[in-house]
């Protein structure tokens, strides 16, 4: 009774701030919308609008590394988001910002979501599953339950595959925009180390390890480096 009292009080609260956010941003008061949307996302839950609107008010301060971050988590969310790929080239191209390269199994297999996939893998496990029983313990074995059990197991080994390598590439959980400016990616977890790219505002990185206040990363144009861990900032949260 205590929840169902509660949950419309607390959407109700969530509402009026998201508007409040909203009237700051119409106003031209970016830096009080951000704060706005900023509080919302630390409150939860998310949505790919919050972080839209989150990537406009940035993109109007002239802050491009963190306008291209939230694109980012906009898209993440919600990856057929028209306004947010919209808004994320003008940005990319407004800060020059580079981008990884997907591996060409990556560019086959980005036509589903991994939430589509891990629901294929899951369908088919099962069908499999009844498929293997209906085998063992039927008096007659069917050849139909036989090539659906091999078809089903098929689909659930592609699938694992899509979601492994979906997961490992450039728009994986280990995704992470440059959000600070004149980032070197160095050859070592030093300032003096020689440098290995530059990297613009609202670059991508893939993040391989970490080592103190570092970061070891797979860069564009097929390089890898270090990168001050405070320079940049996962996509997913």
């Amino acid at each position: 009774m205590i929840c169902v009292v509660a949950a419309p009080s607390a959407l109700a609260q969530t509402d009026a701030q998201f508007a409040k956010a909203n009237q700051e941003y119409a106003q031209g008061d970016f830096k009080e919308s951000i704060s706005s949307y900023e509080s919302l996302i630390r409150g939860g839950p998310w949505n790919a609008n919050l972080f839209y609107d989150l990537g406009n008010a940035y993109f109007r301060t002239g802050d491009f590394g963190r306008a291209i971050l939230n694109y980012e988590r906009a898209l993440a969310l919600e990856p057929h988001h028209p306004e947010a790929t919209a808004n994320l080239q003008i940005a990319r191209d407004e800060a020059h910002a580079l981008e990884l390269q997907p591996s060409w199994p990556e560019r086959y297999l980005r036509f589903a979501t991994i939430n589509q996939y891990s629901f294929t893998a899951a369908v088919a496990f099962w069908v499999g599953v009844s498929c293997l029983v209906l085998l063992i313990f039927a008096r007659r074995r069917s050849a139909m339950a036989a090539v659906l059990l091999l078809a089903m197991f098929s689909i659930l080994a592609v699938a694992i595959f899509s979601i492994w390598q979906l997961d490992r590439g450039v728009k994986g959980r280990a995704l992470a925009i440059v959000t600070a400016d004149n980032v070197q990616a160095r050859i070592a977890t030093a300032d003096t180390a020689n440098s290995v790219l530059a990297l613009p505002p609202g670059s991508q990185v893939k993040i391989l390890s970490t080592r103190g206040d570092w970061i070891y990363a797979a860069l564009p144009s097929n390089l890898r480096g270090w990168i001050p861990a405070k320079s940049a900032e996962q996509v997913r949260l």
